[in-house]
């Protein structure tokens, strides 16, 4: 009996802390998306733009793995479903960005893109240093840490593209850069839907 009081408490305390990491991951996120929005409209820049939608689409993924807190391993592999098709979506929306500015591309305003992408870099790698301890919990922590993952690799990437534009005074990199921030979220959303996948089949086995 003592045992399973130990396992319940031990449960209870990883869990309190995820709803708690969650929580805030999820604030930061909204906080960068509205910032990001702004930024993304004033400077022209396809890049920071799907870094916006980056960031919506992980603040909704955090609030879905905090709603399975809790849940036994089916409803997780499911949220984590659900979480790369959010991805997907977005991904979808960037790409007829990308296609629709690439048709008649206009220069980003580097300086504009810089500080927006190096706010948003700070932001992403609070999010990923409070989610590192958490990622072997479940495939639920694994997925939103992946994202996070994504998000800094992503940041890092807006911050060259910034360099460059300002280098070139062209709206090439942006395009360039955006393109690949897509191929991100669809290698993403594929990776997250492949581990649901095997998490479903294990619960099913």
């Amino acid at each position: 009996m003592s045992e399973c009081g130990c396992q319940s408490m031990d449960m209870s305390v990883l869990e309190a802390r995820q709803r708690k990491v969650l929580s805030r991951v999820m604030v930061i996120n909204l906080a960068a998306f509205v910032m990001m929005v702004f930024a993304a409209f004033v400077t022209h820049s396809t890049a920071l733009l799907s870094g916006t939608l980056d960031n919506l689409g992980d603040a909704l993924a955090y609030a879905v793995s905090l709603a399975v807190i809790g849940l036994g391993a089916r409803m997780k592999a499911r949220a984590a479903m659900l979480k790369s098709l959010l991805i997907f979506a977005a991904g979808l929306f960037v790409l007829a960005q990308l296609i629709g500015r690439s048709m008649d591309p206009q220069t980003p305003l580097a300086v504009g893109m810089a500080i927006a992408a190096a706010i948003n870099l700070v932001a992403n790698g609070v999010c990923l240093a409070m989610l590192t301890p958490l990622r072997g919990d479940d495939v639920n922590m694994a997925s939103v840490w992946l994202c996070s993952r994504n998000d800094v690799a992503e940041g890092i990437a807006v911050l060259v593209t910034a360099a460059m534009v300002y280098l070139t005074a062209s709206p090439i990199p942006d395009l360039v850069v955006a393109a690949v921030l897509l191929w991100l979220f669809f290698g993403s959303a594929y990776r997250i839907s492949r581990d649901a996948m095997s998490e479903l089949r294990a619960v099913d086995a």
